[in-house]
């Protein structure tokens, strides 16, 4: 990552995902949709873990489909705001195998080679992409399967063009290309990266609805550099006809570019790659789809 762009500071994220507990399931419908295809991929993969990981769990919705999938494996629902946990504990089916444990992906409270499969679904773009995969890479059982989405840098396009017409600050988050993904991937060791992109795009009647969504399900504004204080309508008078040049059949869009990868953590004695060795990875882009 470029040094100079802002981190995510954490206390701040974990704040706004701890205020979004309680509404996320009934707000967070990109989530909940590119979730399910993302455990779609499940099928085309040979996996029969007894230790998941879920990853940025949140109130444990792909928590509960991992056990409905494997009944007999033991789920650890991993999130960086405690009353995400809570609320995923309350949710959690009296049979259902789990375990809620509060913790960052930059550093994982988990022994090492101690999980199967690594499942995370659009939590990574708030953590720096290569000290997560270390980390999940540490974690990792010799060929355990790490099976995750994150966002793309086309990512709330227009929200964040809006904003730079107004100031210079940081509003929008930084999301990385997929091919320093499958570079990250590659370098880490990981064997036999698989990348994909889709394009997804909801509609807003107004820019504040899609600003209270953003807020609704804990993916405020959280960056290091962000400005503090309370805007003028003057400034939100700018930032609304700024984004109103985007409109379209009435409608406001906001688009995101979800990356969908998995890769295998090497087995004992596999050599690990050197180099980006960006030939060597698959990616498989695609055409744009409505959600």
């Amino acid at each position: 990552m470029d040094p100079r762009t802002p981190t995510v500071d954490k206390t701040a994220l974990r704040r706004h995902f701890g205020r979004a507990a309680r509404a996320y399931e009934a707000t967070a419908v990109l989530q909940d949709r590119v979730g399910q295809k993302l455990m779609e991929r499940l099928d085309f993969l040979r996996c029969t873990p007894d230790w998941i990981l879920d990853l940025g769990a949140g109130t444990g919705l792909q928590s509960r489909r991992l056990n409905g999938r494997f009944p007999k494996a033991r789920v650890i629902a991993l999130d960086i705001a405690r009353p995400m946990l809570l609320e995923a504990r309350r949710r959690k089916g009296w049979r259902q195998r789990q375990t809620f444990c509060q913790g960052d992906a930059e550093a994982l409270p988990l022994r090492p080679a101690s999980m199967d499969l690594v499942y995370a679904n659009l939590c990574l773009q708030w953590s720096d992409l290569d000290r997560s995969l270390r980390e999940i890479a540490r974690v990792l059982r010799p060929g355990g399967l790490l099976l995750f989405t994150t966002l793309g840098p086309d990512t709330l396009k227009e929200l964040r063009q809006s904003f730079a017409a107004v100031d210079a600050q940081p509003h929008v988050h930084f999301f990385q290309d997929m091919h320093d993904v499958g570079d990250s991937l590659q370098q880490l060791g990981f064997v036999d990266p698989i990348l994909d992109v889709d394009h997804f795009s909801l509609e807003y009647r107004q820019l504040a609805d899609l600003l209270r969504e953003l807020r609704g399900i804990g993916a405020g504004n959280a960056l290091s550099g962000r400005a503090r204080g309370l805007w003028t309508p003057r400034r939100w008078q700018a930032l609304n006809a700024a984004y109103e040049a985007w409109r379209s059949n009435d409608r406001l869009p906001a688009h995101y570019e979800v990356i969908y990868a998995h890769a295998w953590a090497p087995e004992p004695g596999e050599a690990r790659s050197e180099g980006p060795a960006v030939a060597s990875l698959r990616f498989y882009p695609r055409g744009p789809t409505g959600v």
